[in-house]
Order: structure tokens, then C-alpha cells, then sequence
């Protein structure tokens, strides 16, 4: 299998964490993370802007060949989980109008892929990722659940590259 670079992302309206890891085969390569931070004192339609131009400039610079996003999951407060989703959308757009492609994963599957359990906090996920990537220290929280998307994203598109081969074997021994 060849190498292939992944953006994971982590959307929020105040941070948006990315993440790049180069995927051969069972193995993931650290190759970045980090924050795109907006100015929670701006209006929301500045902060997308921000977002949008973040998620532009970090695929020009590392050029990954696929991205996946977390899903928005429901807030207590509809008012968040209208921003989230916002925030997702500007941070998606930027990913298509790149002409990539996207898989989208909910936070209990990320988890699930990185932890080992749905429930987990964003420690366990720091930590995890941390000890997943052979990292000298834990990413900063936003940037972990990112580089947890493209873990998860990296796992599942290995299985999915394995059960389609699979597949092919099983029909050319009829």
C-alpha cells in the first residue's frame, strides 16, 4: 500500500483543531497538528472566515489526499450546537472546494477507535493519541480530537481497502 496523507478536524467556533498523519498501511505517521483559533469577540460570520482560511492554509501547506471531520452531536444548548455546525460547514467547504475527499465520523466512533471506549474524556484521548503516534507529550486538546479523526479515519479506510479485497478474492475463486 502506498502512503497516504490524512486531515483529521476537530470543527468548533472558537478552536478548530487539525490534524496530518501519513498512513502506510497499519502504520500513522505524526506529520502535524495544531489550533486555528478565532477572536470569540468577533461576529460569527468572521470567526467562519477565519475558520475557512485556517482549513485552506493548513491543506495548501501539508497537501493530504483525504479529509474527515467529526459530526455535530447535540448540544444541551441548541445555540451551541448551531454554532458547531456552522463552524463545521466553513471548515468542510474548505475541504471540497480542495476537490477532497470527506468521511465523516461521530464522536463516540472516534473514540471508540482511539480509546477503545465511547465515552472516553479528552484526556484519555490526548494521552491515547500521544501514545498512539509515539508523541514526547500529549497534543493540546483540540488538536488530539483531531489527529483521533484521522486515526479513526486511517483505521477505517485500512478495513474497508481489506474487506474490498477480500471481496475481489471471494468472487474470483466461484
Amino acid at each position: 500500500m502506498a502512503t497516504v496523507r490524512l486531515l483529521g478536524i476537530d470543527p468548533g467556533s472558537r478552536i478548530t483543531g487539525y490534524g496530518i498523519l501519513d498512513m502506510d498501511g497499519p502504520r500513522s505517521r505524526y506529520v502535524a497538528s495544531g489550533c486555528i483559533q478565532t477572536d470569540s469577540a468577533r461576529p460569527l460570520p468572521e470567526r467562519l472566515k477565519t475558520i475557512f482560511e485556517g482549513v485552506a492554509r493548513v491543506i495548501r501547506e501539508y497537501q493530504p489526499a483525504e479529509a474527515a471531520a467529526e459530526q455535530v452531536f447535540m448540544h444541551r444548548n441548541p445555540d451551541s450546537a448551531l454554532k458547531l455546525g456552522q463552524a463545521r460547514g466553513a471548515a468542510l467547504c474548505a475541504v471540497v472546494m480542495a476537490g477532497l475527499p470527506v468521511s465523516e465520523y461521530a464522536p463516540r466512533a472516534i473514540k471508540q477507535a482511539v480509546v477503545g471506549g465511547g465515552a472516553a474524556d479528552k484526556s484519555q484521548v490526548q494521552r491515547m493519541v500521544a501514545l498512539l503516534l509515539n508523541l514526547p507529550e500529549p497534543p493540546q486538546a483540540d488538536a488530539a480530537d483531531a489527529l483521533a479523526v484521522a486515526i479513526c479515519h486511517g483505521h477505517t479506510r485500512q478495513t474497508l481497502q481489506r474487506f474490498g479485497a477480500a471481496v475481489v478474492l471471494a468472487g474470483r475463486r466461484r
